[in-house]
């Protein structure tokens, strides 16, 4: 319903644009990770919060196109606090390294981005053979997030000030294949789907957050959610001539700019309206409606347990 901008809850609408949902708010003195962060919403993302304050540290695959972002932001906001480090997400071990190299530089860390991802690719396999969208989408942000949750919690507990872990997910969720994860056919390339592929690794998101929020309710002061931010011309599309062309002809007509595509990221990011909410998923910065499979508490701690012996034993 987004061309009719119809406002929500929030007094936000799918029209609302990253920096009106930000507007007057000052996020000086938080640190955030934003992964990939070098091409489409995740460039929007980085800029919005390095305008309203925030030190951004973009994780990107390409260090290069993160340093030409960096200088675009710079010239646009010359105080802007931004640094760029090298992260690819369908590599455990670069997570790993990552994470390390983050933990070591004794940066405080209040806001994770889990934004980076893949769509629809063709059957592949990651570095550690895992199957790349599952790898990339879900397992890397899985295991980024583990790794500094520690550093996490302790920012929270000297700064006194919430902690947030947003998954950047999609209604994409609902075409997940009929099982919702496919645990013992993750590899399998003769059933494989490129859109219901895409669907399980966007329902990880979701569950991800879900279980995590689970986790986290004892005492902690962070939360953790997900969002679909819309349908947007982005490089998502790639690996699909057609559908690109489609996407870049009436793009402008039925799709979301870009700054409205990073709207509800630095919504849940930033807001004061989201403080204290957790285990969510949001759309057009209101909290939205999700599948069935979402919402399922056993499927969510089944993935979790997944997750960590996949990630555990590489």
């Amino acid at each position: 319903m987004w061309i009719f901008g119809l406002k929500g809850d929030s007094g936000f609408s799918a029209r609302s644009t990253a920096e009106q949902v930000t507007h007057g708010l000052d996020g000086t003195g938080l640190t955030a990770i934003v992964t990939g962060a070098s091409s489409g919403i995740g460039i929007e993302t980085a800029r919005v919060l390095a305008l309203r304050g925030v030190h951004v540290v973009m994780a990107v695959r390409n260090t290069n196109s993160g340093k030409k972002v960096k200088d675009e932001i710079l010239m646009e906001i010359p105080n802007a606090k931004v640094d760029v480090m090298e992260l690819d997400l369908s590599s455990l071990e670069s997570v790993k390294k990552f994470a390390s190299d983050y933990t070591s530089s004794a940066l405080p860390l209040n806001l994770l981005i889990n934004n980076a991802g893949v769509m629809a690719t063709p059957f592949m396999l990651s570095k550690d053979q895992i199957e790349l969208q599952f790898a990339t989408n879900h397992l890397g942000h899985f295991l980024l997030t583990n790794l500094l949750l520690d550093t996490m919690k302790s920012t929270a507990r000297e700064s006194h000030k919430e902690g947030r872990i947003v998954n950047v997910s999609s209604e994409g969720h609902r075409f997940a294949y009929r099982e919702g994860i496919r645990f013992d056919k993750i590899n399998d390339e003769s059933s494989y789907g490129q859109l219901s592929a895409y669907g399980q690794s966007k329902l990880s998101n979701i569950l991800h957050a879900n279980e995590l929020a689970r986790h986290l309710k004892e005492g902690e002061e962070i939360t953790a959610n997900s969002l679909h931010p819309g349908s947007i011309a982005t490089n998502l599309t790639r690996y699909h001539g057609f559908v690109d062309g489609m996407v870049s002809w009436v793009g402008k007509y039925v799709l979301k700019t870009i700054p409205q595509g990073a709207a509800t990221t630095c919504y849940v990011a930033l807001h004061p309206q989201v403080k204290g909410i957790s285990g969510e998923y949001f759309c057009d910065s209101n909290i939205g409606s999700r599948s069935s499979l979402a919402t399922d508490a056993g499927l969510a701690k089944k993935l979790w347990d997944f997750s960590l012996k996949l990630t555990e034993s590489k």
